[in-house]
Order: structure tokens, then C-alpha cells, then sequence
């Protein structure tokens, strides 16, 4: 098949990018494959972070067109051409922000128009995490032309389901990101990043509110009165990191927690995992997080929260512990406990086998089956 992905990809960063880069590799094993990406994906206003582009680094280099500005009307249309001008069979999209809805919209229904292709949406939220005005609107008509579904847990399915009742889909997980190297030994890791050998708990990722970094830090003192250990926070703050900080200073914390906020590059991102001994995830909502897909590819057990999707990838008792959102009582037990019943080798052998369902192939062959 002709296939042109479009979306968030290199030189933009993130997850995202990161996803599509690899869902290009796997592609591009038995299809014609081409990305379309942004020139611009989000206006300043509307990005907290430091800066929106990538500077190359493991695994994220793919080759794409920028023709998509976000907020620019008129460039939807002359990518709209652009792309039909390819005579694809099929457009992928990766959707998981009503806010692209309108733009990813009219692509479709302009190059379905001129080519007949087919269109694909690959969904990592239905309904956002933080709501804004027009989200349902948005939706709605970014699904009209819309043939195929993909969901990557069973919250979005439910989410789909309720949004789209006669949806084509195929539920398929989150795969394993590939992109960050391989892992180092534990003490290697730390000795790179300056840290002791000691107990070392990981936050990672862009820190806003609903991911629940706050509710960690009010675990902090009750784990650190039955373990002592380190706290390592890694990922740029899209939240007011003078609050965080703050919270750290009145609870005494500033020995106990170690702050890296700025953007990882993809070669540095497996060292902070490859130091840890366990992620935790303080979730206060989620529909999947990409973040347990990158633990389990270090081979790193996790504690989570029971939001979205969560709880279908970490088995409780098993790759990890599932516990209640915003209940820091219930973070600081699990974490006692991973290290009181000495439940690291355990869950590190259980990650090992759980994660091969996880598979790039599987996604392949469900977009394959679909269509």
C-alpha cells in the first residue's frame, strides 16, 4: 500500500513523534511510506514548553514533509493537495487532541475527496484529559471522515464506543518504544548521573497536573519514614514549576528529591531509567501513558495508578502495583512494600515476559487487517 502518515513527527519532539517514527520503521517494511508533518503544531500560547522541535538523537531521524500549520487554514489545504498528489491508498492519523480535530478534518475529507484513500485514526484519547470549549464539536468532525479505528487500551475503546457507536476499530496496546538505546547496569547509570548507590523511585515525563506529581511528593515523607531512598523527577515542567518546588521546600524534601526539569534527548533517556529501580506513574487521570511503555523496555517494574488504561499494561502484583489516584497513602505502601518484600527481581522477570505482546508487528498487522 501507498501510506502517508500524518501528524506530529521529526524535527517536532515528543512521544508522539517518537511513535510515529517507529510506526514508520515497521511500515516501511512492507509499505510505500511517507510522513506529513507539521511547520508549526502549536502557537506559543498554547505550548508551555521550551521549544517544540527535536535535535536528532536515537531513533527519532524520519524523513517528512513540514507542511501543516496548525492554526493556518490555508495551509490544510495545500497539504491536503500535496498528499493527494501521492495517490495514497491509506492516511494514518495519530489523534489524541480535539484541537487538531478541524485540521485533521479537512485533510481527510479533501484527499478523500481527490483519491478516494482510505483513513485511519490511531487514538490515544477520545476525550481529553483537561476539557476544554469546542472539544466535542471538534471530534465529531475530525471522525466524520474517518474509516478505521485504532484504540490502544480498553478506556479509549469504552471512550469510542460511547463517542462513535458503529466505529470500525481493532484494539491493539501501546507497543514498546524502541527508539532509546539499550540499558546500562544500574551502577553505571548512576555513576553517570552523579547519584549514589541508593534507593532510587523515577518520575518521568512532561510534568502538568493531571499526571500527579504533587500527590508523589505527599507520599515522599511517609516512605521516607520506613525506606530511604531518592526520589529522581525528570521532564520539563508544563505545570508552575515554582509550586512543585515549593511543596519539596515545606516538606523538608530537598535532600530526598532529585529535580531534572529540562526536555531528555531520546540518547539520554534510557540512563535515568537504567538508574531506577522502579517508575512510578501518581496519575490523576490517563487513558494509556507511553511512559510504562519505555519502563518496560529498560526492563524497569511499575507503580501506577487505576486510571484509564493504566491497570490493563501494569499487572498488579505481578510487572508492578496498581493503586488509587490521589491517594498518597496508598503510593507510599506500594512503594514500601516493593522494597520491604524485595519485589524488584520478580517484577523486573514478569516486565520481561509481559512486554512481548507489545510488539510493532502486532500494529502492522491490525492497521493490515483493517483495512
Amino acid at each position: 500500500m501507498k501510506i502517508v502518515l500524518v501528524g506530529t513527527a521529526f524535527p517536532l519532539r515528543g512521544g508522539i513523534a517518537h511513535y510515529m517514527a517507529l510506526l514508520y520503521k515497521h511500515l516501511s517494511q512492507k509499505h510505500d511510506v511517507e510522513i506529513v508533518t507539521f511547520s508549526r503544531q502549536y502557537p506559543k500560547l498554547l505550548f508551555p514548553g521550551k521549544t517544540q522541535e527535536e535535535h536528532g538523537g536515537a531513533g527519532s531521524t524520519v524523513p517528512s514533509e513540514q507542511l501543516i500549520d496548525s492554526i493556518n487554514p490555508l495551509t490544510w489545504y495545500t497539504a491536503a493537495r500535496a498528499i493527494a498528489a501521492k495517490q495514497p491508498d491509506l492516511l494514518i492519523f495519530k489523534y489524541w487532541l480535539p484541537f487538531f480535530g478541524p485540521c485533521f478534518g479537512t485533510i481527510s475529507r479533501l484527499v478523500k475527496r481527490r483519491t478516494g484513500a482510505k483513513v485511519l485514526f490511531i487514538c490515544d484519547n477520545i476525550v481529553p484529559h483537561e476539557k476544554r470549549f469546542g472539544d466535542a464539536a471538534f471530534t465529531r468532525y475530525a471522525f466524520r471522515y474517518v474509516d478505521f479505528f485504532i484504540v490502544q487500551s480498553g478506556a479509549v475503546e469504552r471512550d469510542l464506543r460511547a463517542f462513535h457507536p458503529h466505529a470500525r476499530y481493532k484494539l491493539v496496546p501501546h507497543p514498546v518504544y524502541e527508539i532509546f538505546g539499550e540499558a546500562v547496569t544500574k551502577p553505571e547509570a548512576r555513576a553517570r548521573l552523579g547519584l549514589k548507590d541508593e534507593k532510587l523511585i523515577l518520575f518521568f515525563g512532561y510534568v502538568r497536573r493531571y499526571k500527579g506529581l504533587h500527590v508523589l511528593l505527599d507520599a515522599m515523607p511517609r516512605i521516607l519514614q520506613k525506606v530511604k531512598l531518592k526520589l529522581l523527577v525528570v521532564g520539563e515542567f508544563y505545570d508552575d514549576e515554582g509550586k512543585y518546588r515549593k511543596q519539596i521546600t515545606d516538606a523538608g524534601l530537598q535532600n530526598d528529591v532529585i529535580v531534572y526539569s529540562n526536555y531528555v534527548p531520546n540518547e539520554e533517556v534510557g540512563v535515568y531509567f537504567s538508574a531506577s529501580d522502579v517508575v512510578v506513574l501518581p496519575y490523576l487521570s490517563a487513558t494509556q501513558s507511553g511512559i510504562v511503555q519505555i519502563a518496560y523496555q529498560f526492563d524497569k517494574p511499575v507503580i501506577a495508578t487505576d486510571v484509564g488504561g493504566l491497570a490493563e499494561v501494569v499487572l498488579n502484583e505481578r510487572t508492578g502495583f496498581i493503586v488509587q489516584p490521589n491517594k498518597p497513602e496508598e503510593i507510599a505502601e506500594a512503594v514500601v512494600r516493593f522494597y520491604r518484600e524485595h519485589r524488584e527481581e520478580e517484577c523486573v522477570t514478569n516486565v520481561r515476559e509481559e512486554k512481548k505482546k507489545y510488539s510493532w508487528e502486532e500494529m502492522v498487522k491490525a492497521i493490515e487487517e483493517l483495512i
